[in-house]
C-alpha cells in the first residue's frame, strides 16, 4: 500500500493541536482545570531563569492566559496531580505516569551509586545513609537544613556539598520525592509521605512501562518516529521504543505516514489510524501571536523544530557576546502555524522593557502584524509585572543573517 503523506502546513497543525497551541489561550488555569493542562502536555519542564517568567509559568500562560504560578504549586505541592522529576530535564509530570519511573529509578540508582566512588571515594556512600535517616526523622528539609562542609575538589555536580549531593542522589532513585518549592529551592520527604500511597503501591512491568511510555508519547506528539517516542519523557531506550514501532506497525495499532517537512523532504513517522482519518477536522491555525518559552514542549526539540517549522533556535548564553547573533535569551514568538521571530524583553522594576524582535527570514512586519505583536506584549507584561511595557528605540528589527 501507498504510505500517506501528510503536508507540512497540516503536520504543523496536528502537532499544534497536540501541544495546546491551536486553541485560543483561554479557559479556567487553577486546580482540575490546570492539572488537565499539565496532563495534556505530558509534562512541563522547570527552570529556574527568570528575565521575564520562568519556563514552567511560561509554558502554562502561553496556553491559558488566566495562569498565574501559584496555582501550579497547588496543584503539585497540595494536590499532588503531579510530581517532580526528570524528563530531558527537571520537570513537572501528570502524577498518573508516577509507577512509569521506576525504571528511571533503577537505571539514575545504579549510574549514579558507580560515579559517586569516581567523584568522591568511598566516604560518600554513607552520606546517603545519613541524609536518609535525617528525613526520616526528621521529615521535610532541603539542603540548607544539612550541616556539612562543601567538597573541595571541582565534581560533576557543581561543587555540592556531600548533603546536597545525596538528597539530588535519593530523589533521582525514589527514595525521596519533592515535596515543595520555596523560591526556587526544593524541598524534600520520604516519597512514601509524598506520592499517593495507591499510585507508590502500583506495580509495572517493564513491558507495560515501554507500552505506556509509548502512547502517551503518541497521543501527545500526534506522530512521531521511534527515536522521538523514545527522547520524549526520555525514559525508555532507543531500542526498546523501535522494538515497540515494529510490533505496533505489525498489530495495526499505528499506520506508517511520511511527514513532508519545511524543507520538502519527506520524513518516515507513525500515528495512529483514527488521527489519520481525522487530519480534515483539525482546528484552522489562529492569526493570533504567541510568545512561547525557550523550553516550550513543542520547541524543545530544536532539531524537530527546524524540521517541521524551518525555526532554528539557540539559546545565546553561551555564546561570547562579540559573535552573539540574538540577546542571550530570547522568547520565540509563533503565530498561527508559524514561528514569526524572537524577542528580547525582560521585566525591569514595574514593567516589561522590550530591546528587540527580530523577524525571521520572510517575515513581513506590517502594521497589523505588529499591532498583534504589541497587543500579546501587553498581555505580557500584565502577567510578569502588572504594569507597563517600555520599548527601546528601534527594537524592531530585521531578520539577522
Amino acid at each position: 500500500m501507498t504510505t500517506p503523506v501528510i503536508p507540512n502546513e497540516q503536520a504543523r497543525r496536528l502537532f499544534l493541536a497536540r501541544h495546546g497551541l491551536m486553541e485560543p489561550p483561554s479557559g479556567p488555569a487553577k486546580g482540575a482545570a490546570l492539572a488537565q493542562v499539565v496532563h495534556g502536555l505530558g509534562f512541563v519542564q522547570v527552570d529556574s531563569v527568570n528575565t521575564f517568567a520562568r519556563a514552567h509559568d511560561l509554558i502554562l500562560w502561553s496556553r491559558r492566559q488566566t495562569y498565574r504560578p501559584a496555582a501550579l504549586r497547588w496543584i503539585n505541592d497540595r494536590a499532588r496531580a503531579t510530581f517532580e522529576h526528570w524528563t530531558h530535564d527537571a520537570s513537572i509530570i501528570p502524577m498518573e505516569f508516577y509507577p512509569l519511573w521506576r525504571m528511571r529509578f533503577e537505571r539514575d540508582r545504579a549510574r549514579l551509586h558507580a560515579k559517586w566512588k569516581d567523584w568522591h571515594g568511598e566516604g560518600f556512600h554513607p552520606e546517603i545513609d545519613k541524609v536518609l535517616r535525617h528525613v526520616a526523622e526528621n521529615g521535610v528539609c532541603c539542603s540548607a537544613d544539612m550541616e556539612d562542609e562543601r567538597v573541595e575538589k571541582s565534581t560533576g555536580w557543581w561543587d555540592w556539598k556531600p548533603s546536597k549531593v545525596a538528597l539530588e542522589y535519593l530523589w533521582r532513585s525514589g527514595e525521596l520525592a519533592v515535596t515543595k518549592r520555596v523560591g526556587f529551592r526544593k524541598f524534600y520527604d520520604l516519597s512514601e509521605r509524598v506520592i499517593p500511597s495507591d499510585v507508590l503501591a502500583q506495580q509495572v512491568s517493564d513491558a507495560e512501562i515501554i507500552d505506556r511510555a509509548c502512547v502517551a508519547a503518541l497521543d501527545r506528539l500526534g506522530f512521531a518516529t521511534s527515536g522521538e517516542l523514545a527522547a520524549f519523557f526520555d525514559l525508555i531506550r532507543p531500542g526498546d521504543a523501535k522494538t515497540w514501532v515494529a510490533q505496533a506497525l505489525a498489530e495495526g495499532r499505528v499506520v506508517a505516514v511520511d511527514i513532508t517537512l519545511n524543507n520538502g523532504q519527506l520524513r518516515r513517522s507513525v500515528m495512529w489510524p483514527k488521527g489519520l482519518e481525522t487530519l480534515d477536522e483539525l482546528p484552522a491555525p489562529s492569526p493570533r501571536v504567541r510568545v512561547l518559552s525557550p523550553f516550550d514542549p513543542a520547541l524543545r526539540d530544536r532539531k524537530r523544530a527546524e524540521r517541521l517549522f524551518g525555526f532554528h533556535y539557540r539559546i545565546e548564553i553561551f555564546v561570547p557576546a562579540p559573535k552573539r547573533r540574538y540577546g542571550y535569551y530570547v522568547f520565540p514568538v509563533m503565530e498561527g502555524t508559524r514561528l514569526i521571530g524572537r524577542i528580547d524583553m525582560a521585566r525591569e522594576g514595574e514593567a516589561l522593557s522590550v530591546r528587540a524582535f527580530w523577524a525571521e527570514q520572510g517575515v513581513s512586519m506590517g502594521a497589523g502584524r505588529v499591532a498583534r505583536l504589541q497587543a500579546e506584549i501587553a498581555r505580557a507584561a500584565r502577567f510578569a509585572t502588572g504594569g507597563g511595557v517600555r520599548y527601546d528605540e528601534g527594537w524592531l528589527r530585521g531578520p539577522v543573517a
